[in-house]
């Protein structure tokens, strides 16, 4: 009885000692007070999903990792010949513009083509024919590297391209690495492909959170790159799945011009942490290829500042006339919250498109929790038609648009390392905002009295969600 009141008292003081943390670490008074009432009142439940969640340790642990980063990229210099302060067309366009590379450290390139690729229907295929045309480098990303058909043609790819003398890189995140029962980063490396994994769960020394993850997307076929939200797996592609049942609508963007050499630094800064290998940015002399002013931003924890929710407030504050967004999870920071409400309050046409079928249930339960709030500040949301949207856009008063891995959710602004690219240029914009528009023109738009009309049970399904949504 002595042991077990003993017992008892010291792990209630450990949870003590966890709720304390919790509450001088989170920057989100949600999470610090879930957090603590959930440590000081279930305090072995409590202790068990803090330290699997590791929400009380992802700040320090971020912190080192962000030191190792740091030094990175100071090695990796960024090419400041390709910063272009040319006149974007709009007082709010320049100051973004400055804003944004104060907050990102990374210059303006001018002279960039972008082209959308939808599904995997056209983006496997365009990214596979890059990696058979490369004769110097492939550098590849991903959160996601799911073993099938598609994998089977990217290992391929990989694989010959290394055969042929090309430096071959494969990156893969640690967690991303598990969705797929047989892995192709180990076949790969089996092939003699370079490979690593960011940060894989371990045992020893112990490493199970699921934050801290690498949820960036690229690939760089010499003077080629792709970015955006797309992972590579079979339910990409529509004709692998043409009942829809699994499949997943995704956009990817093949990028020509001298943004790429932004993509090489945000890839090899990656690789120099993963692999602790240190090799020179390529001196490249990437032609002009178009019209897009565009940078790249790589964010991530444990710098003093949040780069890029930075960027996305300041946007959305500027904005006049229009902002669209499309994600597929929308639970965003305070901050971006309440930059969307002044938007809607000051008359900026706002509209934000969601997946009517999400692939995670209790994403959408927590989303209908937060979106009557904009409703009445004037936004406007619509949900999109099956099957599962993924796409990550956002378009602003017909000369901005922001593309790349981050959804607007607190894990991928706050917790995530994403990467996404910038956009300055107006028909560039009016394309993304086209395809926007048009899953709204097709969608369903979702009203206040829709809320109102809902069920008790569904309303506190809906709250309950939105309670635990720092921890998704």
């Amino acid at each position: 009885m002595a042991l077990k009141l003993i017992l008892l008292v010291i792990i209630h003081l450990i949870a003590l000692v966890f709720a304390c943390q919790a509450l001088l670490t989170k920057k989100d008074p949600r999470s610090a007070l879930g957090w603590t009432m959930v440590l000081i009142f279930l305090p072995v439940i409590g202790l068990i999903i803090y330290l699997i969640f590791g929400i009380g340790r992802s700040q320090s642990h971020a912190e080192k990792i962000m030191r190792k980063i740091s030094g990175l990229e100071r090695h990796f210099a960024i090419n400041k010949t390709c910063n272009d302060r040319s006149d974007l067309g709009s007082p709010e366009a320049n100051l973004l513009a400055a804003t944004a590379e104060k907050l990102s450290g990374a210059p303006l390139c001018g002279g960039n083509s972008l082209e959308a690729l939808h599904d995997g229907d056209a983006a496997y295929p365009a990214m596979l024919e890059a990696i058979e045309k490369a004769r110097q480098r492939v550098f590849l990303a991903t959160y996601i590297f799911n073993y099938g058909v598609v994998a089977k043609k990217f290992i391929k790819a990989l694989t010959d391209a290394k055969d042929r003398g090309v430096d071959v890189r494969v990156l893969v995140d640690g967690i991303g690495a598990l969705y797929s029962w047989r892995k192709p980063w180990k076949i790969l490396r089996e092939n003699g492909v370079k490979t690593v994994r960011f940060r894989p769960p371990s045992l020893i020394p112990p490493r199970l959170g699921i934050n801290l993850r690498s949820h960036r997307k690229l690939l760089v076929c010499d003077e080629t790159g792709f970015t955006g939200g797309m992972n590579i797996a079979d339910n990409d592609v529509l004709s692998l799945d043409p009942d829809k049942k699994n499949h997943i609508q995704d956009v990817q963007f093949r990028c020509e011009g001298p943004i790429v050499n932004q993509l090489i630094r945000a890839f090899l800064i990656n690789w120099g942490f993963c692999s602790g290998e240190i090799t020179n940015l390529p001196a490249l002399r990437t032609p002009d290829a178009g019209s897009c002013h565009c940078r790249v931003i790589v964010d991530g924890p444990g710098k003093d500042g949040d780069a890029l929710l930075d960027v996305l407030c300041d946007a959305i504050n500027l904005s006049r006339k229009t902002i669209r967004i499309m994600t597929p999870y929308f639970l965003p920071p305070a901050p971006l919250t309440e930059a969307l409400r002044s938007a809607g309050q000051r008359g900026v046409d706002t509209r934000i498109v969601l997946p009517a079928k999400n692939n995670l249930a209790y994403m959408n339960w927590a989303m209908e929790r937060i979106i009557p709030d904009l409703l009445k500040a004037g936004a406007r949301v619509f949900y999109q038609r099956p099957p599962f949207a993924h796409t990550k856009l956002m378009t602003m008063d017909g000369f901005y648009t922001l593309l790349g891995s981050a959804n607007m959710d607190s894990r991928s602004l706050l917790l995530n390392f994403e990467l996404e690219m910038e956009v300055y240029d107006s028909k560039f914009h009016d394309q993304v905002s086209k395809f926007i528009n048009a899953s709204i023109n097709n969608g369903e738009e979702l009203t206040l009295s829709y809320f109102r009309n809902l069920s008790l049970p569904a309303k506190l399904r809906n709250s309950a969600s939105w309670i635990f949504s720092p921890y998704f």
